[in-house]
């Protein structure tokens, strides 16, 4: 039997937006509406909301601009109101073609915020779609709170229902405003509406309240949807919408009746880059997309994976183009140590092995993080090798007054050997690896990308706590390593990861 197709409709650039603290510039819209239609390959994005501002105005503007040089501007969607068709002048300026009217899908908000009877509401509806058709706009409709109406007002919905069964209505979008049903409700209530309805494009909003996203989604394709809404990362208001990368690994996996058109290797990327730009860091635990979901920390699990993959599963890292890893600590064991081993191309008799797993377990036990590139420094200092540090940041001078730009004076030590560099930069941070940029390009030496620079600090401390830099860097061949540098000022901190990352090198 031939698969239903089903058209996957990103948010992130509407919906998502609504996260608290969140806005995108429109360099960063266009960025990611790219990304989004050209790389991971949804079928749709919605990517404002009509009449917001004149930034958003000018976001979308660039946007359709771009989508109608390469085919994707009937893929572009707007949020529209129910407002005499001054959403529908703001569409036209903005140059989109698609329309995703808001309207009321229960009879509670019609009642309370609309104060209209189910007729009237109707009446505006049919005035905007015949202006819409008239100026070429595509038609979609919201049914807003349609999840409560469905339990406490089914007849209003399917008055709703029954009248845009006789309007040019494309898809009708039918959303879990509050996030608030089960996932039984919402095949029951999508099932009944399917049955009754078949010809209509059903579209299935979910939101995340009570961490039902995924499961309605589920439900929503096994009662027979024809359209989802997702957010990268689960971006949304409240508890965020259902979340982009868990919903396509589900459906790939656990819904066979239907095909998507989604690329799963890009998923991370695009998480990465909208956790960038919005400030918004990714739960290590997020599925798919954190840092530590593909990391197995237990050494038995190691040692299962070496041992016919006795740990593995169908969510592969290698799927969403990531890589396996193995964490470093007191659950450690030599499994996982061997497998961080293999990588850095290093091996160990038995004797030291155990002095090694050892020494990584005392310092888990004190609570100080391991990484693959410590390794090298564990061993030469358990088994007392000629491992040596190369790399010393001799002295430093760093400099921070009031109208005057950061500076800092860098005395390095390379194999014996003294340089001496003075840099400013937008930070005392920023001036010193100028500065150092500077001297390793006098000796025609390269210098890894900063990727990622992130600062913890206990809870609860004071001033003077220490404080800890993990900063991830990005060599020449595109693999990634971590420092770490531990110190009560945080610029010291990154100083030390920083001559740690150049001692890796």
């Amino acid at each position: 039997m031939a698969k239903r197709y089903l058209e996957i409709m990103d948010t992130t650039l509407r919906d998502g937006e609504q996260t608290s603290g969140v806005s995108f510039s429109a360099s960063e819209k266009l960025t990611l509406a790219k990304l989004l239609l050209d790389e991971l390959k949804v079928d749709r994005i919605e990517v404002a909301s009509a009449r917001v501002s004149e930034g958003e105005l000018q976001a979308v503007q660039q946007i359709t601009e771009w989508a109608g040089k390469n085919n994707y501007l009937d893929k572009v969607e707007v949020l529209t109101f129910t407002d005499g068709g001054v959403s529908l002048k703001w569409m036209e300026k903005a140059g989109a073609k698609s329309q995703n009217l808001l309207t009321k899908g229960s009879l509670n908000h019609l009642k309370y915020q609309l104060k209209k009877t189910p007729e009237e509401h109707f009446k505006d509806i049919a005035k905007i779609f015949k202006s819409a058709e008239k100026k070429g706009i595509i038609n979609n409709i919201y049914l807003e709170d349609w999840s409560n109406g469905m339990r406490n007002s089914k007849e209003y919905v399917f008055q709703f229902l029954d009248f845009l069964s006789t309007q040019p209505v494309k898809r009708v979008l039918l959303p879990d405003t509050l996030g608030i049903i089960t996932y039984s409700e919402t095949y029951d209530f999508l099932s009944e509406i399917i049955a009754r309805y078949p010809d209509m494009h059903i579209d299935f909003h979910g939101h995340n309240d009570y961490d039902l996203g995924v499961a309605n989604i589920m439900e929503a394709v096994k009662a027979g949807v024809h359209g989802l809404h997702l957010t990268v990362n689960g971006m949304g208001e409240r508890a965020g919408n259902a979340p982009m990368a868990s919903a396509i690994a589900v459906i790939n996996d656990f819904l066979p009746e239907v095909k998507i058109n989604v690329n799963e290797k890009s998923l991370f990327k695009v998480s990465k880059l909208v956790s960038a730009f919005t400030g918004i860091s990714i739960p290590s635990n997020k599925p798919i997309v954190g840092d530590s979901v593909f990391t197995q920390t237990a050494g038995i699990h190691a040692d299962g994976d070496s041992k016919k993959n006795l740990y593995f599963s169908d969510l592969m890292p290698e799927r969403f183009g990531r890589k396996r890893k193995y964490a470093l600590g007191k659950m450690s064991g030599k499994a996982n140590i061997q497998k961080n081993l293999q990588e850095l191309g290093l091996t160990l008799n038995d004797e030291d092995l155990e002095k090694v797993t050892a020494r990584i377990i005392e310092l888990g036990d004190k609570k100080e993080r391991v990484t693959k590139d410590d390794l090298p420094y564990i061993i030469s200092d358990v088994l007392d090798t000629d491992f040596q540090q190369k790399v010393f940041v001799k002295s430093y001078v760093l400099t921070h007054a009031k109208g005057l730009q950061p500076s800092t004076t860098l005395s390095l030590e390379i194999k014996g050997k003294i340089y001496e560099e003075n840099a400013s930069g937008d930070g005392q941070y920023d001036a010193f690896m100028n500065a150092l940029h500077k001297i390793y390009k006098s000796q025609k030496l390269e210098l890894p990308q900063l990727v990622d620079y992130a600062v913890r600090i206990p809870p609860g401390s004071n001033s003077d706590a220490l404080c800890e830099t993990i900063i991830t860097w990005e060599s020449a061949d595109g693999k990634e390593f971590i420092s770490r540098g531990l110190d009560s000022d945080q610029t010291v901190s990154a100083i030390k990861a920083t001559e740690k990352m150049l001692n890796i090198i």
